[in-house]
């Protein structure tokens, strides 16, 4: 499997209450869907499309996921195009059938995904004044 595209289709950043203080941040991915597709520069392999969906929620603390209402969100959607074998392009059908990608695959997907939303996300984050679960800067101490 190679990655031969990535592109968004949707980019979405809210802030729902004025101050976001102590919340957790939920980081999630999404596979929504999985298209064949076809490049003519590829005649001897597939081409698939993997559309996704990756979404920052900024969570008030200590409450259950379930109940919580987001305080904050920032979410891309897209898709990236693999070019695969035919033995890959049948594991990855087979797979959706369970609405997942096959183990072999998440990894490279996941990691394109994170760096190519997590580094457009930043300056949302910054615009929105939303905490970053990318950039931790560590309190400063005073001595007496």
């Amino acid at each position: 499997m190679k990655i031969i595209g990535f592109n968004l289709t949707k980019i979405h950043g809210e802030k729902a209450v004025p101050t976001i203080t102590g919340a957790d941040i939920d980081n999630n991915v999404q596979f929504t869907d999985l298209e064949e597709d076809t490049l003519d520069l590829l005649k001897d392999s597939k081409v698939l499309k993997t559309f996704f969906k990756y979404s920052l929620l900024y969570l008030k603390k200590g409450e259950k996921k379930e109940n919580r209402e987001p305080l904050g969100e920032i979410s891309f959607e897209g898709h990236i195009l693999l070019s695969v074998s035919k033995d890959e392009a049948k594991e990855f059908q087979k797979s959706w059938k369970k609405k997942q990608v096959p183990e072999s695959s998440m990894v490279p997907l996941y990691n394109t995904i994170f760096r190519r939303c997590g580094s457009k996300s930043i300056p949302l984050q910054e615009d929105l004044s939303l905490p970053s679960p990318f950039l931790k800067v560590p309190q400063a101490t005073t001595k007496k």
